[in-house]
């Protein structure tokens, strides 16, 4: 090829080189271009406009109780906010004391805001606080206006060369959840952490009903206020302004009234210090229904100020604590054999006073030693070897299927963030005889209080067993109310005749058995104690759970089903269940008639005068909470602070060492299998202290 055409087709090249880069930065500056003009367009400009936009955040909903105290509720939080530089040196010392008048913050932490890492003053924007209440908010912007008539602020030169007046800025920046009776209720309320988009924080619930209820409590949707404004940037309203209202979330109504809760708090506080025990549990609901009025725990918090200590109590054991039932499961062991009709009431069985052997290794044993007992006596003198042989009576299917129709090994369907299901033995594993004589004394499974709570109210609700339920029901800002059917159903547990079978063992086993102490003259009270080991791995320890499961009912209809689990009680013989939980059942029916919930017989209520009290309280007061705290009630309750109250020892008449009781002698009036011995009073020590137990 030519030089000449060799150098002319170079030229080409580097000319089509040349427009080619012209074209893309061409192309470049149209996208930058176009990109500046969309942003322009869909962004707030900051300069002075014609319109103007009030927004209108929404609230998650409030958790309020049966008597119409606000339990948790939201409120919106601000952040303040100044410039360094804007503040005139000879006013800062004045600003910072009047800014920690107001906002309630040490002068000495305001003033390490306003110094980097370095050491050096910051000039530019410093937040003195983000977590600022509405209330305090409100004063503060009213300092703000106050700081530019004193000539607190001086203007500053932006980047772009104009002078500017910076103030100080309160901003709203986020929703918090108050917990205005402090642990009033905890667990069961439980907590909320914080979700935040980068502009705007919520509270989202992490436990308890702000969690299990969190997609209906918390916030819908933002509503806003959109128009043109005037010279001093107020919205015009006319009929070019738009108004969209913001959605909140739903209030949660509960069952539970506040006065009743504390009244159960109080007590059982006074029990876990007589006791020294390491937690009580109670629970109260009515038998037909399933509506929960006390659900109380000793182990409580303050959900708007976790503290490392409170780190154990935030998971509530009503349904998330499996252990092994113990003695409290035997009315459940012979309700199914009733129910397969394998035995009656009266069916005797030989008890071999007091120990069984099965095979050459294992022994069943019992406190009280009898040569035979029937089917009623085994449960009132709490038989481990005359329960066995009743389960021995049902094959192990029966016997398994039959406690998962009580709800054991199954949620209970109690409404918080969690519902453990616990645990059974496997079915070839029940199909052994020591393995099932085991489990129907309540070893070798794991249950929650919530599933022996449920199972329970089968013995006085006909053979129903209820859910229990905390929420009542939802409710929005109209008024409007909502009911959610509950995740897990009532059960059919037994037949009708059977319960009431049961339901009268239950009431000998509290007139001549181990629940003599849980007596109230004029109502109607049975129940069953329960006192088991505890395991630590793999092996049986000296320290208890002491039960006690049962009912109280009135001649007007009244029926309450009643809980009450005490773990760990370390003072000398009160794990035994007649000396822990069954007193505390008693405080609590006590409690029941004092607030009007049941009434006893008026032609027997004066033999109550003569019968030991258990519980009595010095000038009656509702628990302590400062006026302040008891808000959206409309007649405010005039409420003691807590150094006027009397100590919560002193609420209490509870002997400080009670001697072991002594249970009355019972003559059998049926005839049994063999010629009885005389019975033998219960040893100091348990069954399983005495014999070692290998399950």
């Amino acid at each position: 090829m030519p030089k000449h055409k060799e150098i002319q087709n170079k030229a080409i090249h580097q000319r089509k080189y040349k427009i080619t880069i012209l074209f893309l930065l061409l192309a470049l500056a149209m996208g930058i271009f176009l990109s500046s003009v969309l942003k322009t367009i869909s962004t707030e400009r900051r300069i002075p406009s014609h319109n103007k936009t009030i927004h209108d955040r929404s609230f998650r909903g409030a958790i309020i109780s049966a008597d119409d105290y606000t339990l948790s509720n939201s409120q919106k939080t601000y952040q303040a906010v100044i410039r360094g530089a804007s503040i005139k040196p000879e006013k800062k010392d004045l600003f910072i004391k009047l800014f920690s008048i107001y906002s309630r913050i040490p002068e000495e932490s305001l003033r390490k805001k306003f110094k980097n890492r370095n050491n050096k003053m910051i000039q530019g924007n410093i937040i003195l606080s983000k977590t600022i209440p509405s209330s305090t908010a409100m004063q503060l912007k009213s300092l703000a206006y106050k700081l530019r008539k004193l000539g607190v602020f001086r203007s500053i030169k932006t980047a772009s060369g104009i002078e500017v007046l910076f103030g100080l800025d309160i901003i709203e920046n986020g929703e918090s959840r108050r917990f205005p009776l402090a642990d009033v209720m905890s667990p069961i309320l439980g907590y909320v952490g914080k979700k935040s988009d980068g502009k705007y924080t919520r509270p989202q619930g992490k436990k308890g009903l702000e969690r299990n209820y969190e997609a209906h409590i918390t916030s819908k949707k933002d509503g806003y206020f959109k128009g043109k404004r005037d010279v001093l940037g107020a919205v015009i309203h006319d009929k070019n302004s738009i108004q969209l209202n913001r959605v909140d979330g739903l209030d949660l109504h509960l069952n539970i009234p506040l006065s009743l809760q504390c009244r159960v708090e109080t007590m059982i506080d006074a029990m876990q210090s007589n006791l020294d025990a390491d937690e009580i549990l109670v629970g109260v609901m009515e038998s037909d229904t399933g509506k929960v009025l006390a659900l109380a725990s000793t182990e409580r918090y303050n959900p708007a100020h976790i503290k490392q200590k409170d780190i154990p109590a935030l998971n509530p054991k009503f349904a998330e604590y499996p252990h092994e039932a113990g003695s409290v499961l035997k009315p459940i062991t012979l309700a199914l054999a009733l129910d397969k009709k394998v035995v009656t009431p009266n069916t005797w069985f030989n008890t071999y006073n007091g120990k069984m052997k099965i095979g050459k290794r294992r022994t069943i044993t019992d406190d009280e030693k009898f040569e035979s007992l029937n089917a009623t006596d085994i449960i009132v003198h709490s038989s481990n070897v005359g329960i066995s042989q009743i389960s021995w009576r049902l094959t192990g299917k029966e016997f398994r299927e039959g406690l998962i129709k009580f709800g054991i090994a199954r949620p209970s369907g109690l409404d918080l963030s969690r519902d453990l299901p616990g645990q059974l033995k496997p079915l070839h594993l029940l199909d052994h005889q020591m393995h099932r004589a085991n489990s129907s004394y309540g070893y070798g499974m794991m249950v929650t209080f919530a599933q022996l709570f449920k199972a329970y109210s089968a013995f006085n609700n006909d053979g129903i067993a209820v859910t229990p339920r905390i929420v009542s029901y939802l409710e929005d800002k109209k008024g409007n109310q909502y009911t959610l059917d509950p995740k897990i159903g009532n059960l059919k547990a037994i037949q009708k005749k059977t319960a009431r079978q049961i339901h009268d063992i239950l009431i000998e086993v509290v007139k001549r058995g181990t629940g003599v102490k849980a007596q109230y003259p004029g109502l109607e009270i049975g129940g069953k104690t329960g006192t088991a080991h505890i395991a630590k791995h793999g092996r049986y320890v000296r320290e208890y759970h002491s039960s006690f499961y049962g009912f109280a009912n009135d001649e007007k209809g009244n029926k309450y089903t009643i809980g009450v689990l005490v773990i760990r009680a370390k003072a000398r013989y009160k794990y035994f269940a007649s000396l822990s939980a069954v007193p505390t059942f008693r405080n609590i029916v006590q409690i029941l008639v004092e607030q009007n919930y049941l009434v006893p017989d008026p032609t027997k209520i004066q033999k109550v005068e003569k019968n030991e009290t258990l519980y009595k309280i010095k000038n009656p007061v509702v628990k302590t909470v400062s006026p302040v705290q008891v808000i959206e009630k409309k007649k405010p309750v005039k409420i003691k602070k807590a150094s006027q109250n009397p100590s919560v020892k002193s609420l209490f008449k509870i002997k400080e060492k009670p001697q072991k009781e002594k249970k009355p002698k019972v003559k059998t009036t049926a005839k049994p299998l063999h010629t009885p011995k005389k019975s033998i009073p219960a040893k100091d020590v348990s069954t399983h202290e005495l014999f070692e137990d290998l399950f």
